[in-house]
C-alpha cells in the first residue's frame, strides 16, 4: 500500500512520513469512527445483549450516550509493521486464538468429581496456590 494519500484538495500527494498507509492518530479516529458505526447499527438491530452492570445499556438514551461520549475520546489502535506474508501471520495469531483455560501442570487432582489446580494470586502477589 502506498504510505500517504491524497489531499482533501485533491491537487497534491501526502506522504505518511512513516512504513504505515495511515499515521496511527489518523489510524485510530478512523477505527473509532467505523467500530462505533457498526455497534450501533447492532444495537438498533437488536444484536447486542447488556447483563449485571451493563444492563442499562438497553436503554436507547443510556447507549446513546455511551457512543457519544466513546466519539469525543481519543483512542489507542495499536498499528504494527506489516508481516512477511500468511505463515508469520498465522503463528502471530495462533498464540491468542490456541490457549488453554488450564495447563496440565497446573492440575492437581480429580476426586469425586472435583476438580483441583494451582493459581497464582496476582492481586498479592504471592506463590501459587493449591
Amino acid at each position: 500500500m502506498p504510505g500517504g494519500g491524497i489531499a482533501p484538495d485533491g491537487a497534491r500527494w501526502i506522504a505518511s512520513g512513516s512504513s504505515f498507509f495511515l499515521p496511527v492518530e489518523v489510524l485510530s479516529a478512523r477505527f473509532r469512527h467505523t467500530f462505533l458505526i457498526y455497534l450501533r447499527e447492532a444495537f438498533r438491530k437488536g444484536q447486542l445483549q447488556f447483563h449485571g452492570e451493563l444492563a442499562a445499556l438497553a436503554q436507547p438514551d443510556a447507549f446513546a450516550a455511551l457512543c457519544d461520549h466513546s466519539g469525543k475520546i481519543k483512542w489507542v489502535v495499536y498499528a504494527k509493521a506489516p508481516f512477511g506474508g500468511p505463515e508469520p501471520v498465522l503463528k502471530y495469531l495462533a498464540r491468542y486464538t490456541h490457549r488453554v483455560a488450564i495447563s496440565n501442570s497446573r492440575l492437581l487432582s480429580l476426586e469425586n468429581g472435583q476438580v483441583s489446580f494451582q493459581w497464582k494470586d496476582y492481586a498479592t502477589k504471592t506463590g501459587p496456590k493449591p
